[in-house]
């Protein structure tokens, strides 16, 4: 398993940030834009449609980008790699016995793009995932563990049952499934020690609104837990998707209220 850290250019900056301008994107995800870029403004921006949005955003972001960012991604780009490389043989090991395969063996492809982006999307198909560059080396390695234990979930997982990676996407179930499982996943100490999100008093490695959701009286990340820790990886799997499908509506009518909220 191997991770290329790289600075993909503006062009790719820009993208990355249209995926959460949409309008039918909660606020939850697309109001980091704002609070990072004030030069962006809001009721502008909601008023352009969607090639206008991307225009203003790139227009506005264009010199801060050329004259001031190009060289503090590059620069960042370095030390992510070197910190990475610093700890690769006990995320190897660390994930190689949670998912019962050799991951040195998988995904020496992966690719971490560093971009002006403050949300950070992940691409199954194409083995890549954007990280905002204002993460320090610790963070970045916080949060591409996080992105990693996704990318090996989804092998495994499609290799037990045998769907289709199209199914992996939000708002499906499956996808939140595997957001809820990292934090069992993060728990080793091979892991949880090199990441600065663990535990949840400082921040959590999962998103906030998983952190404090109860289903069935109890709160859903620890009835997780104890799955995985009772399971093998693929009884594990089966466990937590028939647990979750069988609450679903309670778990999507939490999720849209806290994005509703935020």
């Amino acid at each position: 398993m191997r991770i290329l850290y790289r600075n993909p250019g503006f062009e790719h900056s820009i993208n990355s940030i249209m995926l959460f301008q949409t309008e039918d994107q909660a606020p939850y995800w697309s109001d980091a834009l704002f609070y990072f870029y004030p030069d962006i403004e809001k009721h502008t921006l909601s008023a352009l449609p969607p090639e206008g949005k991307k225009a203003y955003i790139a227009d506005t972001l264009y010199k801060l980008y050329h004259q001031t960012l190009k060289a503090e991604i590059d620069a960042k780009a370095t030390a992510y790699q070197a910190h990475f490389s610093k700890h690769q043989g006990q995320i190897e090991d660390a994930l190689s016995e949670a998912f019962d395969l050799d991951t040195r063996r998988i995904f020496n492809d992966l690719v971490g793009n560093i971009t002006m982006n403050p949300v950070g999307p992940r691409f199954l198909k194409e083995h890549s995932f954007d990280l905002f560059y204002k993460s320090s080396e610790r963070g970045a390695l916080g949060l591409s563990l996080h992105e990693v234990i996704h990318f090996i979930w989804f092998h495994v997982w499609n290799r037990h049952f045998g769907d289709r990676y199209d199914e992996y996407e939000a708002p499906s179930l499956k996808w939140i499934v595997s957001e809820m499982v990292v934090e069992s996943i993060m728990s080793d100490v091979r892991l949880s020690s090199i990441n600065p999100y663990y535990p949840r008093e400082n921040g959590g490695c999962v998103y906030d609104y998983f952190q404090n959701m109860m289903i069935d009286g109890k709160p859903i990340l620890s009835t997780l837990d104890r799955f995985y820790r009772e399971n093998k990886i693929h009884d594990f799997m089966e466990q937590a998707y028939r647990y979750c499908l069988s609450f679903e509506n309670d778990i999507r009518r939490h999720i849209a209220e806290s994005e509703k909220e935020f």
